[in-house]
Parts: structure tokens; C-alpha cells; sequence
């Protein structure tokens, strides 16, 4: 469902309207009957990374920091 409200009116129900936006709703505040502000929730992420996860999944191999081959010709 979609609201369409006049900004006055939204001040006066501001906390209905945000509750509608938390729970899916298209909320759109007016002015002069043109669209102005859209309320629409911030979704946070439920996803925490834990630190140490991604361990074992990453190798770094010996010659890591060797110069590489390619600027060989560049090095003094």
C-alpha cells in the first residue's frame, strides 16, 4: 500500500508514517500535491564478521615481496 500524505499532515503523524515505512509500506510526503521526501527504512546487515574467519583460506607464498621480473631492468 502507498501513502501519499500532504507534508503538513506529516507532522502530525510522522511516528504512524515511519512505522508504516518499517513494516514495507511506501510512505511519500507532499507539497502542493508534488512529491517531496520518500520514507523508506535502513536495513542493517545481519551479517557480523568475526575477526580470524578467514583463516586458512588465504596463503601467501614465499617470493611474496621479491622483486618481480619484469622490472628487473628498473632496479639498481
Amino acid at each position: 500500500m502507498t501513502y501519499q500524505v500532504d507534508i503538513t499532515e506529516a507532522q502530525h503523524r510522522l511516528l504512524d508514517l515511519i512505522e508504516a515505512a518499517e513494516h514495507g509500506e511506501e510512505v511519500i510526503i507532499t507539497r502542493s500535491q508534488q512529491p517531496l521526501i520518500q520514507l523508506v527504512p535502513i536495513y542493517r546487515s545481519l551479517y557480523q564478521p568475526q575477526f580470524g574467519s578467514a583463516r586458512g583460506r588465504i596463503t601467501i607464498t614465499d617470493d611474496f615481496d621479491e622483486p618481480l621480473e619484469d622490472f628487473r631492468e628498473y632496479m639498481p
